[in-house]
Parts: C-alpha cells; structure tokens; sequence
C-alpha cells in the first residue's frame, strides 16, 4: 500500500493528517525518508514521529445572532440553530458556536462530556439549521447519551434534493467513512459505519423533490452523503455535487436541509416529547420559488 493509506489504516488518521507527517520527513522506512506515495513492504521498519498533539479548544460565551430557545427547563434546553453556527468549538473553527450562544445568555449547560463539547449529545452541521437539544444536567447529559446511541430518539429532517427519487419512499442502507481523498468530505465506504436512512418524498417539482428523512443512525453528514451517492444531491450542496445554477435560481446559498423535528423521552420523567423548528427564510423562500415553477 502507499505510505499515506497504510498509515491511515495503521494509526487511525487522515490521509490528510499522514501526508503533513510524511512531508516533514517524520516517515521513516529502515531509517530512509519516505514520501506520502512511496509503497510499503512487508517485514519493513517503521519509524514515525508524531506531531504534537493540538492546544485544547475553550468555549467563549459569545452571543450568537439567531439562535432561538425553543424549549427550556431544569434538565434540558432545546433550540433552533441558525445557518453558520457549529454546535460546539473545534480545532481551526473561530466561528459562533451553540454552547457559547447559551453561556453568553445566562443558560446552564451540564459539565459533562469533553470541555469544549459539554452538554452537548448530538450535532448539526454548520450549514444545517433546525430543533436540536443540549443538557442542562448530568443527569439529563447520560440519559439522552444513551438514548442518541440506543436510537431512541426520532429525528425528523426535510431537504430538497435535485431530481426525482425512486422509489419515492424507501431506505437508504450504505455505510459511510471518511472520503479516502478529501478529508472535509464523507462518502459510502463499504468498510464504513453502518448508515440507515429511511426517506419519503412530500412533494415533487420539475427540477427537485420535497423529502421528509428519519434518520435510524446519525453519522456525519449522512443524509447529504446518502442523497449524493443516489446521484440526487440536496439543492445547494455544492461539496457533494450539488448544480450550482439550480442552487443560484432559487437563491440558494447552502444545502437545502432542516432539521425539522426532534422527539425524545424526557430524562426527568421519561414522557415522549416532541419539538419543531419552523424553516429560516432563506429555505422558505427557495421552497416558495420551487412551488411557484411547478
């Protein structure tokens, strides 16, 4: 195998991650400097020297414009999350983020979890709106934990995807890695994560379709991946093949994909709940624009 996709397989990092090591000559193949392309052979020592590992990432509570409360009690907060907000810090992202729009508004969020990800038990994209919940308690934190990973929860997104899907209602059942050449991108793998996908379609237009998705697991990017591998990518997701003239006709700037409602038993008392985020202008506009073309 080549030294970047051995090493990936080997340690468990990107390609990307490995060709940066390879380039600062911190591979070493029977003490000779090799590069990300040269192959590996078997019974061959390996020397690598690793980077240092990255500085940890802190939540500033900073406000964040349009992040609106839905829901909120003693264990739990739910809220609808604007378009370029990421849910919690990350490396190389300086941008808004839901945890620190809830410490810069006085919210309680549970402690929990990793610093930079307390509270936190499931993720949007960051160019993916809609209803998710954050903890406020410990308690409320392993409880809805157990629930995203059990697959109790019921999670509700509506997209518009190019084309016309056929079936109408069917399941998407493909697993989903890491894409072996674009780190910033997904794809179906067939040694991927398992990834169900059940879909149906709610309307139809010349150009797209009107879908409603449950989600049976929640990887990342799993309905863009899933919907791109079906050659009917959501309107606007220019990273996964979206049509550029279609997504500028209808004034679209980001994938067409809501996170419409989501449903849960509550960790205080085990009632089933259900919240809804209604759709940001930019997508109601575009629907309206499609409905209108026929």
């Amino acid at each position: 195998m080549r030294v970047d996709a051995g090493l990936a397989k080997l340690l468990g990092l990107s390609r990307t991650v490995i060709a940066s090591i390879a380039d600062a000559d911190d591979v070493l193949v029977d003490g000779r400097v090799v590069g990300k392309s040269d192959r590996l052979t078997a019974g061959s020592m390996l020397e690598i020297t690793l980077p240092a590992p990255p500085q940890p990432v802190t939540v500033q509570a900073i406000p964040v414009e349009g992040l609106k409360i839905i829901h909120e009690d003693d264990d739990i907060i739910v809220v609808d999350k604007p378009v370029g907000v990421a849910v919690h810090p990350s490396p190389g992202w300086t941008g808004p983020t839901v945890v620190g729009g809830l410490l810069a508004g006085g919210h309680r969020v549970a402690t929990s979890g990793a610093a930079e990800r307390q509270g936190v038990v499931h993720r949007l994209d960051v160019g993916t709106t809609g209803v998710m919940v954050v903890a406020k308690s410990e308690s409320a934190y392993s409880a809805l934990k157990h629930a995203f990973k059990e697959r109790t929860v019921d999670k509700v997104y509506h997209a518009i995807v190019q084309g016309h899907p056929d079936p109408i209602k069917g399941t998407i059942d493909a697993p989903i890695d890491r894409h072996p050449k674009h780190d910033y991108k997904f794809a179906v793998m067939q040694d991927g994560k398992p990834s169900i996908t059940h879909y149906e379609v709610i309307e139809a237009f010349r150009a797209a379709s009107f879908v409603e998705v449950h989600l049976e697991t929640g990887r990342t990017h799993q309905i863009r991946v899933h919907f791109s591998a079906l050659h009917h990518p959501c309107v606007g997701d220019l990273t996964y093949g979206a049509d550029p003239t279609l997504a500028k006709r209808l004034g679209v700037t980001r994938q067409w994909l809501h996170a419409r409602q989501l449903g849960f038993h509550h960790p205080a008392d085990g009632q089933w709940v259900s919240y809804t985020a209604e759709y940001p202008d930019d997508l109601a506009i575009s629907l309206e624009k499609l409905r209108e073309e026929g």
